[in-house]
């Protein structure tokens, strides 16, 4: 029997955004499995601070890049963010507003629940 995913507050993991179509598997989910090594667990709202900080860090969300149909991403936009670069934007005072209805449940190995509804865009 397979089970559904569950997001933070204990409810069926909601999508996220389809356009651009985020997630790890491309399906528009913060969904994860055993090849997800970044753990791709929190839907965020994105911001341009966010942005400019991930591209800091070596992870640039703003190009394009058409091989990978990636289309480069913008403010507003929703993403499946890395759990571990979100609490790391999250202790240098940028992380992004945070959908927990569409946040993965394994965040919470990450971050806590305390901490995720502090930046909760759905609350």
């Amino acid at each position: 029997m397979v089970t559904e995913a569950t997001n933070v507050l204990g409810g069926k993991l909601e999508t996220c955004c389809t356009s651009p179509m985020t997630g790890y598997y491309r399906d528009g989910k913060c969904n994860t499995g055993g090849g997800d090594y970044g753990a791709h667990t929190v839907c965020a709202q994105l911001t341009a601070d966010f942005l400019q900080f991930s591209k800091s860090r070596g992870n640039d969300l703003i190009t394009p890049v058409p091989a990978f149909n990636f289309p480069g991403l913008k403010p507003g936009d929703c993403w499946c963010l890395c759990a571990s670069r979100w609490k790391e934007a999250m202790d240098a005072g940028v992380a992004p507003k945070v959908v927990l209805s569409a946040t993965h449940a394994l965040t919470l190995e990450y971050v806590s629940l305390e901490k995720l509804k502090q930046h909760a865009a759905d609350l």
